[in-house]
């Protein structure tokens, strides 16, 4: 089945580009189109979506909040959302993680990364970006509190579970996780799994924000 697509922007001519670009591509259908927040959330209520391309500065309501509304809404538990950002400059970037989107790219990103990034999401088994997402989450959870409840809920990890928790926050893929503990890349995408289940994120982006807010991982001063 294709990967359903709505685009959120305010700029016409970007979400064009997009358009063109995504319907061009086998197995990505652009199933419409939102102008602002509203309409976004609107349009994924009344037509079946896998992933919203989602702008974060747009009138009225802006993207951070549209996507708090998605992916708080249990009826669109299967929608992703990914973040569109200059995302070296953009402090709302944590913000929207926080609210639920699944990862960020910018908007200067060459077409087959936008690609892969959307096939990513929809897959739901990746951060993008690990390097760029590691840093800009270091800077900005730094300026945050520990979150009070997640640390009750990292001590129902394993201590395995746990080494590959802080891992995955390095910024480590799967392959990489197995590579440095030793073990398969079915093993550790297993632990993963589970680290996530336990601690009910909605992908490896809130695993990653999971383990910084409980204070297993540390940000960077």
């Amino acid at each position: 089945m294709s990967i359903r697509v709505l685009l959120a922007d305010d700029q016409a001519l970007l979400r064009g580009t997009f358009r063109i670009l995504l319907e061009a591509t086998p197995g990505i259908e652009v199933v419409g189109e939102a102008c602002d927040g509203s309409d976004a959330v609107d349009r994924v209520r009344s037509r079946p979506t896998d992933v919203v391309l989602m702008d974060i500065r747009m009138p009225g309501l802006d993207g951070i909040e549209a996507t708090r509304i998605i992916t708080g809404d249990k009826a669109l538990a299967g929608v992703k959302v990914l973040i569109l950002t200059t995302f070296e400059t953009d402090e709302h970037v944590a913000d929207a993680l926080q609210a639920g989107a699944s990862g960020f790219i910018g908007k200067g990103i060459h077409p087959q990364e936008l690609i892969d990034a959307i096939r990513t999401i929809a897959a739901g088994d990746a951060l993008l970006s690990p390097a760029a997402t590691r840093s800009l989450i270091q800077r900005f959870l730094a300026r945050r509190p520990p979150v009070r409840n997640a640390a009750p809920m990292l001590e129902s990890l394993t201590g395995r579970e746990r080494e590959v928790v802080m891992l995955a926050a390095t910024g480590l893929s799967n392959d990489e996780i197995a590579d440095h503990l030793g073990i398969s890349v079915l093993t550790a995408k297993t632990h993963v799994n589970r680290a996530m289940v336990k601690l009910g994120a909605r992908d490896r982006a809130h695993l990653v924000i999971a383990a910084y807010e409980g204070g297993l991982v540390h940000p960077a001063r």
